[in-house]
């Protein structure tokens, strides 16, 4: 059995952690995740990342940010990277967020919300909104407990609601599979294959 390949996650919050963290599992490699830096946002992330890539040459770094409103990952990656970056550092953006790779397992997650698998589009990169469309789809969801945890109530001015992460953690944990997503995400799909072919020198 291969060593496992020790690695620090660098995430923008919890449901990016658990989407992560569920990759690494599935991975075709071994990991060990010694510890999470972030939950607090891409701006961490961003501010930091210099200081990763120094880090990465003693443990390698893995981290995974939303492209959001960039127009393109190319452009977020010149944006963010603008020194050499070091082979133990793996940069991963998913478009347009993480949100996209989690319905991506069509499937599994259409059951998980109770609604028609033809409602969750073949490819979920193309969602302009992906936080958004998923709130609108579970607003459709006929399973009461569900519906309540992930849609914000109409009288309240929060923008999700008030289970919305550790339902989809739960979800991301009990049924989501990494291999089914890839199929209606470049972008996961791209970021799996990274991860599979990730090798560092240390």
């Amino acid at each position: 059995m291969d060593k496992p390949i020790q690695v620090i996650i660098a995430v923008e919050d919890f449901l990016s952690e658990a989407v992560l963290r569920t990759i690494l599992h599935q991975s075709d490699r071994t990991f060990s995740i010694s510890n999470c830096l972030g939950r607090k946002g891409f701006g961490y992330l961003k501010k930091n990342i210099s200081n990763f890539n120094m880090s990465s040459k003693g443990i390698p770094f893995i981290i995974l940010t939303d492209l959001d409103r960039t127009e393109c990952a190319p452009a977020l990656i010149n944006s963010w990277l603008n020194f050499q970056k070091s082979n133990n550092l793996l940069f991963r953006i998913a478009v347009r967020e993480v949100e996209s790779w989690v319905m991506a397992h069509r499937s599994a997650f259409s059951s998980f919300l109770g609604i028609a698998k033809e409602l969750v589009p073949l490819n979920t990169d193309a969602i302009d909104d992906p936080k958004r469309f998923l709130i609108n789809l579970a607003a459709k969801s006929k399973k009461r407990i569900v519906k309540e945890a992930i849609v914000p109530n109409r009288h309240s001015t929060a923008t999700i609601g008030p289970d919305y992460n550790d339902t989809l953690i739960s979800f991301i944990q009990s049924k989501w599979n990494v291999r089914q997503a890839l199929k209606n995400s470049q972008s996961l799909k791209r970021a799996f294959f990274a991860i599979n072919s990730f090798a560092p020198n240390l």
